[in-house]
């Protein structure tokens, strides 16, 4: 029904065998004899959970689940008219359990784990991967271990790994040593990957490619998001593809990556005509979630980008901040610094023109906005401080104060 193929050399292995990379060093992905696949859902916008789409998805035993996906698609009227379009959409993923797009990952990594055999999971993560693979081991009885770059992880993210019982480390290092190394415990001690490496774990982040058609109905003009490891653009854009192929749909949607400009080595590859990227050393943004230098998914994330038609560009610190408080105070959609790139990103490819008045445009924001307190508290005023006097609170609240 399916195997698991490089996607650089073509060679296909036993998707029962426990390999994250091709012998060649290419990735590796999952791949579906579509033609002999019977396909029982429906897309009528009707009970969208990342398990309706199970006939698409690479597991046999019963899943791990937290009722993940079914996340709000919101239609953003009044942001879309301050920017300049007709048709904005905002798809939330910081609604999903842990409270980032993560889950429909680690909902079909997990499962596989246990179908695989496996009792220990370990990831390295800039926050949320690492609360939604706790979170899913937890649930299903597996062992977890996390490595965090020491000082560069939000508290919120943290907090949640930790309650959920697994073994933290901070490195001494950035996220791309830690990846490094969590690669060798994988290998060595016997655990699970569960990094956006792994292909398995990527198949459940396409299902935001079939919610977003199962309840607009059609395919929107261009999806716009985050990219940090780069796993999801290029997820997101195969469950379209496969969408395609199956005859739901006859087109895709522009895939628009968006990064820090203090980490944006997929975008420099893009504008430089390059197959694959120069990592970033230091990489430097407030958006602690796209704080990745090496994204393991850039080839992948590249080949969506260019595939569809789509584009790469990056934005500063200060327009995500922006932002992020535009989709707060006019939409009152809460969502961490990472995820408010796509709403930066698209602001600026509007004033550039590249978007039209009239393009329909789905924005994926992928993490909320309790995520990181730390940088909200920081970016806001502070309260202020009154008498419980009412004449005092009347002189506060005035605008003639």
């Amino acid at each position: 029904m399916y195997t698991l193929a490089c996607i650089e050399c073509g060679k296909e292995y036993d998707p029962d065998t426990v390999i994250y990379t091709c012998e060649c060093g290419g990735l590796l992905e999952v791949r579906f004899d579509l033609d002999s696949l019977e396909i029982n859902f429906k897309l009528d916008g009707r009970g969208m959970k990342v398990w309706k789409y199970r006939d698409l998805l690479p597991v046999t035993t019963d899943p791990v689940t937290i009722n993940e996906g079914g996340t709000p698609l919101y239609r953003c009227e009044k942001l879309g008219k301050v920017y300049g379009i007709e048709n904005l959409f905002v798809k939330h993923e910081g609604m999903n359990p842990s409270g980032s797009f993560k889950d429909r990952g680690m909902t079909v990594g997990v499962t596989k784990a246990i179908e695989l055999g496996r009792t220990a999971v370990a990831c390295a993560s800039t926050g949320n991967t690492s609360a939604s693979m706790a979170m899913y081991a937890a649930k299903g009885g597996l062992v977890a271990v996390v490595l965090l770059p020491k000082g560069k992880v939000a508290m919120g993210k943290v907090a949640q790994a930790l309650i959920y019982g697994a073994k933290v480390l901070a490195i001494r290092g950035n996220f791309d040593i830690a990846l490094e190394l969590v690669r060798a415990v994988a290998d060595r001690l016997g655990f699970y990957l569960l990094n956006s490496l792994n292909p398995f774990r990527l198949e459940g982040q396409k299902t935001i490619a079939f919610e977003i058609v199962d309840e607009l109905g059609y395919v929107p003009e261009r999806i716009v998001l985050p990219v940090g490891n780069a796993g999801n653009i290029s997820a997101i854009y195969k469950g379209f593809n496969e969408l395609r192929e199956l005859g739901f749909i006859d087109s895709v949607p522009r895939m628009t990556g968006i990064q820090a400009e203090g980490a944006r080595p997929v975008v420099d590859a893009y504008e430089n005509g390059m197959s694959d990227i120069i990592p970033y050393g230091s990489p430097e943004t407030l958006a602690t979630a796209i704080r990745i230098g090496n994204p393991v998914n850039a080839v992948k994330a590249l080949k969506a980008i260019r595939e569809s038609g789509g584009v790469a560009l990056s934005v500063s610190d200060e327009e995500i901040i922006s932002a992020q408080k535009d989709l707060a105070r006019i939409e009152g959609i809460g969502v961490e610094p990472a995820s408010a790139a796509s709403i930066a990103g698209l602001k600026k490819l509007i004033e550039r023109g590249e978007i039209s008045r009239d393009d329909d445009v789905v924005c994926v924001v992928t993490g909320h906005l309790l995520k990181d307190p730390e940088e909200i508290i920081s970016v806001c005023d502070n309260p202020l401080e009154v008498d419980p006097d009412i004449n005092e609170i009347r002189r506060a609240i005035s605008t003639d104060k």
